[in-house]
């Protein structure tokens, strides 16, 4: 999966964090891998885990969300046991907590990363 953004070892940086994986060796402004645990992507990992990666765009605009001029076109969901005790570990790193919240139940929360892009942390 691969996320736009107008630096990429920043975002890199910041998802690295919350998710406890590492910025691949080489990453740069530009072109940014995260490596998963246990290991990182390609041919040196047959089983073909998922990873991240960010890119940058020189003309990058912040998705808005919900609706809006630019949509989101992509938001990340991550399952948490509890969303208040990782809302502050996303706080911290960067994250904003977006004002639209739709969730009737609390089941999940959406956020918008420190470029604007949507993730929600979803209860397990």
């Amino acid at each position: 999966m691969v996320l736009d953004c107008p630096d990429a070892l920043e975002l890199g940086r910041f998802y690295a964090e919350i998710l406890g994986w590492a910025v691949e060796e080489g990453s740069d402004p530009s072109w940014t891998t995260l490596v998963p645990p246990g290991g990182g992507v390609g041919p040196n990992t047959p089983d073909g885990r998922t990873t991240l990666a960010f890119q940058r765009i020189d003309d990058w605009v912040e998705p808005t969300w919900p609706g809006g001029t630019h949509p989101q076109q992509f938001h990340l969901d991550l399952s948490v046991p509890d969303i208040a005790d990782a809302e502050a570990i996303l706080v911290a790193a960067g994250a904003r907590v977006h004002p639209h919240q739709p969730s009737g139940d609390g089941g999940f929360r959406v956020y918008l990363d420190p470029v604007g892009h949507p993730l929600c942390l979803v209860r397990q």
